[in-house]
């Protein structure tokens, strides 16, 4: 159950990625209610003191929202609608390329991250193609 909770969190707090500008992440932000709060902490720069634990939290929600997918779509083929290549991308240019996406998709700043982490990977990866 705590394991559960724990797995929705991380999916809840995934992807999203390419600000107008970035900004220093805030204590604030790091609640990810937004896409665009993801795509600040995403885009911290290296000069800003919360650097390391931005790109920390950045790849954690990331990694485990898609940990999470990926045990639901080995339990259920039938599910699986994002389809990595071998070998799949490094987490530094998963993230660029989001954050490129982002740039050209905006809309999706309002939402949560982790639905608009999907839609990227659907967008980029998707099964059959």
């Amino acid at each position: 159950m705590a394991y559960h909770r724990l797995s929705v969190a991380a999916a809840f707090l995934a992807m999203s990625l390419a600000g107008p500008a970035a900004e220093a992440a805030t204590v604030d932000q790091f609640e990810l209610h937004t896409t665009a709060d993801y795509v600040d902490i995403c885009t911290t720069p290296q000069s800003d003191d919360t650097y390391q634990a931005a790109m920390a939290f950045c790849y954690g929600v990331a990694v485990g929202a898609y940990q999470y997918y990926a045990a639901l779509a080995e339990q259920s083929p039938d599910y699986r609608y994002v389809c990595l290549p071998t070998p799949p991308p490094s987490r530094a240019s998963a993230l660029a390329d989001f954050v490129g996406w982002m740039k050209t998709h905006q809309q999706y700043l309002p939402d949560r991250p982790v639905d608009t982490i999907f839609r990227y990977l659907q967008a980029r990866y998707p099964c059959g193609q």
